[in-house]
């Protein structure tokens, strides 16, 4: 039986195109010897599945996507849609292959599972990211995390056999007006710890603190603005990754040790 809860199966058209570029230039893609990619969790259409088979496709045109929701009448019709490259199956985090996939012994090399554990508890998270790190090829990844319906606001983590390894923010820097916004769409993991004395909270209000002070430099543009502000929070000592190509598209990552909950 699969594992895990129906869930409200939201979905849309670019929902999840902050996270399927970041996917796409993941070295845990773009290495892997066999490009598989899971959706896990694609809710009430193909949408997303077919969109993240697109857009990396334009870095690996051997990659396969498979998309895996729990719900039976969901993956009936998605499949309607299938194309070469991406297929539908029924499962959940115990993340099943197509038959001949697993008669083949095949891994995935990534695992998307976007707006899946919001809708948990936050004690259910471990055991979730157990599940599906465990059907990883070696070296796999599984991104994990929450973006808000029109995708202009999304956070993930980085999660492998080592366990968690980043934590990402990123939001579209046109409309942005502060962003704490992305408090509301941390991932499970992290929602529940943004209060006071938490790695998370300390980190949301230092970011909000420089863009404030960086308001100036609106008047070029939001980018430069959201630069300067992640520039200054590596200066003031967080240990932030990365640079400024992956910050002009609206990004911050810092290791997840720097933002992991407190025991």
């Amino acid at each position: 039986m699969p594992i895990g809860q129906v869930t409200r199966g939201t979905t849309g058209t670019n929902r999840l195109r902050r996270v399927d570029r970041w996917i796409a230039s993941h070295p845990a893609f773009r290495r892997a010897v066999d490009p598989l990619v899971v959706d896990l969790g694609y809710g009430a259409s193909a949408t997303t599945s077919l969109e993240l088979h697109q857009r990396l496709a334009r870095v690996r045109p051997d990659v396969e996507v498979v998309g895996i929701e729990i719900e039976p009448s969901r993956v009936a019709l998605a499949s309607l849609s299938a194309i070469p490259g991406v297929s539908f199956v029924l499962g959940g985090f115990e993340v099943p292959l197509p038959p001949s996939d697993e008669r083949a012994g095949r891994r995935p090399a990534v695992i998307r599972a976007l707006n899946v554990l919001r809708q948990y508890d936050e004690s259910a998270v471990a055991d979730a990211w157990a599940r599906m790190v465990d059907r990883l090829a070696p070296g796999g990844v599984l991104v994990e995390g929450t973006c808000n319906e029109v995708g202009r606001v999304a956070s993930w983590i980085d999660v492998t056999a080592d366990g968690p390894q980043t934590f990402t923010a990123s939001l579209r820097l046109a409309s942005l007006e502060s962003p704490s916004i992305v408090a509301e769409r941390l991932p499970k993991a992290l929602i529940h710890r943004n209060v006071e004395g938490e790695r998370i909270h300390a980190f949301l209000g230092d970011l909000e603190r420089h863009w404030r002070y960086n308001a100036g430099l609106a008047v070029y543009s939001p980018v430069q603005r959201w630069v300067a502000t992640v520039s200054a929070l590596r200066d003031e000592g967080w240990p932030i990754l990365h640079g400024r190509s992956r910050w002009r598209l609206g990004e911050v990552t810092v290791p997840w040790a720097a933002v992991a909950p407190l025991p």
